[in-house]
């Protein structure tokens, strides 16, 4: 099976309300779709947004990257060379890592085709089933309560809640939402780098003192802040997770060195796709550190791959919030993978076990 074309697309879905964090406020998914044609007629499909406040990518930088530099190596290329294809993918030029995950997803999901076993099969075995957190944007205390309540009418046990604005007003959104809660979900909260080390410990000791218990705090520092990320984690018990501090396995294992963070949030747009998600994994594994397998704001197609990782490294993988599927309007992908609120199940077809895709629309 040897590729013969990739062509690209764009797929937009509505999302059910407007996501919004403290780096951005989004209304849909709007994902640049890879189609790596081969030579059997097999189609493997890849995806991935455009996430400029943390990637820095666009999607014309995603389009050129792919058209102009990824594209052209792999063309004629036995697809069964995954290893050579992933090192041509890596080495066609720096950065640019949603591009080369779409490129890279597409590639895992002709290679399972090729062998006619789904991913995760090939990745080791595991029960293909996950439960995902959902996401709580960030909005006015009672918006962000009646959006818990409808989290829980749905079946969410974890709910991740987006703060990082303003220290008062998040702590009572998080005491407000604990009280609707009331022990129903695990609560985990996401400062999307908002807060200074100081007023983390801050919010962190507040809550503690009003009783309520957090999962976890996501990134509350900027990415570079390690230093920040040590003093938090030498004062308070909340476990810290590391994510956009931990774009890839060189700065994970600096951040494990430095006892930084207790878990790191695994995102294929950051790692730059499947094989570099899979080696900050291992490194996360050897040091007894837990992952959380992640995603950005993105369709189901990159989303499922995720899933797949995640079934296949469930020892090291143990928070799900892959939940962007789960906040759209529809999902427009037919396949064998299954999202039903916080439910993922993964089913038999190879590879990723794509079938269709609804409302594909061309780009010039």
């Amino acid at each position: 099976m040897k590729i013969t074309a990739i062509e690209l697309r764009r797929l937009r879905v509505p999302l059910r309300t407007p996501f919004r964090t403290a780096l951005r406020s989004v209304d849909e998914v709007d994902d640049i779709v890879v189609m790596m044609r081969a030579d059997n007629g097999a189609i493997g499909h890849g995806s991935a947004p455009p996430t400029a406040a943390i990637t820095g990518e666009t999607h014309a930088t995603i389009i050129a990257a792919i058209r102009d530099h990824i594209a052209p190596r792999l063309i004629g290329v036995e697809v069964a060379q995954r290893n050579h294809l992933g090192t041509l993918i890596d080495t066609a030029l720096p950065g640019n890592g949603s591009a080369k995950a779409a490129v890279d997803i597409a590639l895992h999901d002709l290679w399972g085709q090729l062998h006619q076993a789904p991913l995760y099969q090939l990745f080791g075995g595991g029960t293909p089933r996950l439960e995902t957190s959902l996401t709580i944007s960030l909005g006015s205390v009672e918006t962000m309560v009646e959006e818990a309540r409808r989290a829980l009418a749905r079946g969410f046990r974890a709910l991740k809640i987006k703060v990082g604005k303003q220290v008062d007003a998040d702590i009572e959104r998080v005491c407000a939402i604990d009280r609707v809660v009331a022990g129903r979900a695990a609560l985990r909260l996401d400062a999307n780098q908002g807060w200074t080390a100081a007023q983390t410990v801050q919010v962190l000791q507040a809550l503690e003192r009003a009783g309520v218990q957090i999962d976890l705090i996501e990134q509350p520092v900027p990415a570079a802040d390690i230093e920040g990320m040590c003093h938090i984690a030498e004062r308070v018990q909340v476990p810290l997770m590391a994510d956009e501090s931990a774009f890839d396995a060189r700065a994970a294992l600096s951040l494990i060195e430095r006892r930084a963070a207790r878990i790191i949030n695994v995102k294929l747009m950051k790692a730059g796709g499947i094989g570099h998600a899979v080696r900050i994994i291992d490194i996360a594994a050897l040091h007894g550190i837990e992952c959380m397998l992640g995603c950005m704001l993105e369709s189901a197609i990159a989303v499922t791959a995720a899933a797949h990782l995640a079934i296949a490294h469930a020892h090291t993988v143990t928070r799900i919030d892959l939940d962007a599927p789960s906040l759209c309007s529809r999902d427009p992908i037919d396949g064998s993978a299954r999202f039903d609120g916080p439910r993922i199940e993964i089913g038999d077809g190879a590879g990723l076990g794509i079938r269709t895709i609804a409302g594909l629309e061309e780009i010039a």
